[in-house]
Order: structure tokens, then sequence, then C-alpha cells
């Protein structure tokens, strides 16, 4: 076959529920429907801020959840920035003399 591989693109959707979802994004999704859908039963809705903050919670996170091209979804850009802001930026090098160099710099 020429020493080409074939790999399937969507390997990893296979992994997930309905392809899409991790179990933490649907628990997460789930918590706040419940949420809002409490604010709806105890808030009175007299008013368009109160409205948009009790369907807040569901909006959130619907849209922490939602599937996004050449990641997951929101959640996981979020986080991956997070890690990336807040972890160290200059790289030590570490090539292939890394360990042939002597600690005193003698040879």
């Amino acid at each position: 076959m020429d020493d080409q591989y074939l790999i399937p693109a969507n390997t990893k959707r296979g992994q997930l529920i309905l392809g899409w979802f991790r179990p933490f994004d649907l628990a997460l999704f789930g918590c706040g429907v419940l949420v809002t859908l409490l604010l709806l039963a105890f808030l009175p809705l007299d008013s368009l801020a109160v409205t948009i903050l009790t369907l807040s919670p569901a909006v959130i996170t619907g849209f922490l959840v939602i599937p996004v091209p050449y990641y997951h979804n929101m959640l996981n850009i979020i986080v991956e920035m997070y890690e990336f802001l807040t972890n160290r930026q200059t790289y030590r090098w570490k090539g292939w003399c890394y360990k042939s160099v002597n600690k005193k710099g003698k040879d």
C-alpha cells in the first residue's frame, strides 16, 4: 500500500455520547437547564432583566458545550487558553545534545 496509513478522521467521535458530548458536558448542561427551570418556576418574569437572568444558566452552559471545529467545545478552548496564559512561557531546549554537555561546562 506504498507505506501510506489510513486513519479515520472521526475515531474520537466513537467515544462520545451522540458523537459530540462527553458525560461531563451533558452533566454541565443538565445542571444549567435544571437551574433555569427552577428559576422559571419560582421567579416572577415581570421584566426583561429578570427574564434574561433566569434564562442565563441554560444559555451559558449551552454556549460552553457547543461543538467547535478543531476543538471539542468552547469549554475546552477556555481551559486551554487559561493553561497557556498561566503556565511558564520560556521553554528550555532539550535537544539531541542536552545530556552530552558536561554540567560544569568542561568537555
